[in-house]
């Protein structure tokens, strides 16, 4: 690629994860995406009416989940779906308000998922996140630049550098301010930010961002360096290629999921784990075959595919022993297909039949990952939606290195691969 195409797969990715600071305004941003191409939103609490070449999507809080009918009824042999998740690593805000100490202002935390916790020292931070209000409305809410952890000295730890030891608690409370100058509290900046009345908030889900901007860099620009890279480069890249897709060349109905709580396990009503995409397959064969059956729709899963796209490690240069010795993925070795021998990534051979097709279709070379057998392995909401639906299930993701720090980075061609096997996964 030319760096022309670099620079416009860069900019692409970086408006949406600088828009994105949370699942909430992930979905918002994607929504705002799906309905400037033409899709319409439906609400979970009506009875659906789709028709051929429809495309539609649901909202359920921090997760979405967008399909394409294909335009011939009779082609559909099931559903393809781009599988990803739209929460990433960060601190999520307490209840009961600011604290002073030290002379400056403090909001107590909690550790959402696994962050790199050494990452997020020295950095600026805004809060953001949605609000519950009174009135029954929800509102989306993000503050600029005002909180920092700042790591001690070394000349007050002298040994810092033979091993950083974070205390959870007790040295990962952002401060926010000086204690003598305090005019409004975090609730009431969050509540500016949205324009509301902050003795409406009566609930909030807000989280810790980091405020660097995504760039490139690297000799010839060919890295891309962003916070939550895990995992909405796989969110960017499978609804830009479900808004994308051709409803007169579908055999399948085409899906993009974007579910939320990945990073804590998914058991929630928004996660895979959830009811969320069998509620949504579901309806939409209830709605699009109207004298179908139990055994119809079952029918439907088992000729489905989900591919499971999720961030993952590219071999590091400075750590090695960390890494399979023989199967050593790159960064701009194209996007990775994820096996592991207990399941904790769902691929097979079949699935694996499924990825090599898509990526000799979009003309890009894959590459395998697999853990140092003395490592454990991560994983993915692949296995819970194989478990979940029983459809065929692959797991793929872009290399990265700095996974689940407050600033990952990638090889900017693996964006425009992983961009390019979603639109001909999806497109079939």
């Amino acid at each position: 690629m030319n760096p022309q195409t670099n620079a416009q797969v860069a900019s692409e990715l970086s408006d949406f994860v600088s828009s994105s600071p949370t699942s909430y305004h992930a979905t918002a941003v994607t929504a705002a995406g799906l309905d400037a191409a033409g899709f319409v939103q439906l609400d979970e609490r009506e009875k659906w009416a789709l028709e051929p070449g429809d495309g539609c999507y649901v909202v359920r809080d921090g997760a979405i989940i967008a399909w394409r009918v294909p335009s011939s009824l009779e082609a559909i042999s099931g559903f393809r779906v781009f599988g990803s998740h739209t929460d990433s690593p960060a601190f999520k805000l307490k209840p009961g308000g600011e604290f002073a100490s030290e002379g400056v202002r403090q909001v107590g935390v909690e550790i959402y998922g696994g962050p790199l916790l050494n990452s997020w020292l020295d950095r600026e931070l805004a809060f953001a996140g949605r609000l519950s209000l009174a009135d029954g409305r929800v509102v989306l809410a993000q503050t600029p630049a005002i909180a920092r952890i700042p790591q001690l000295a070394i000349h007050l730890d002298r040994q810092v550098n033979e091993g950083l030891t974070l205390d959870k608690q007790r040295h990962t409370t952002p401060i926010i301010g000086l204690a003598d100058l305090a005019e409004s509290d975090i609730i009431e900046l969050l509540a500016a930010s949205a324009e509301v009345d902050p003795e409406q908030v009566v609930g909030h889900d807000v989280y810790t961002v980091p405020t660097q901007s995504p760039s490139l860099f690297g000799a010839e620009d060919e890295f891309f360096a962003s916070q939550r890279l895990d995992n909405l480069l796989s969110v960017h890249a499978g609804f830009t290629a479900c808004r994308s897709v051709d409803p007169d060349g579908l055999e399948a109905i085409a899906v993009f999921a974007g579910f939320d709580h990945e990073e804590i396990g998914s058991n929630s009503r928004s996660g895979a784990c959830g009811p969320f995409l069998a509620d949504i397959t579901e309806r939409i064969a209830e709605s699009l075959f109207p004298d179908s059956t139990r055994s119809d729709y079952l029918a439907l899963l088992a000729g489905s595919v989900c591919l499971s796209s999720d961030a993952g490690h590219a071999a590091h240069p400075n750590y090695p022993e960390r890494h399979d010795p023989h199967v050593r993925p790159r960064l701009g070795g194209g996007p990775m297909l994820k096996l592991n021998a207990q399941q904790r990534y769902a691929t097979d051979a079949v699935g694996t039949a499924v990825w090599s097709a898509a990526c000799a279709a979009a003309g890009v070379e894959s590459q395998d990952f697999v853990s140092n057998n003395a490592m454990p392995c991560g994983s993915t909401i692949g296995p819970l939606t194989a478990t979940r639906l029983g459809m065929t299930t692959v797991d793929v993701g872009p290399a990265l290195y700095s996974m689940h720090s407050a600033r990952e980075m990638c090889a900017i061609s693996d964006v425009a691969a992983l961009n390019a096997v979603a639109r001909a996964f999806l497109q079939g």
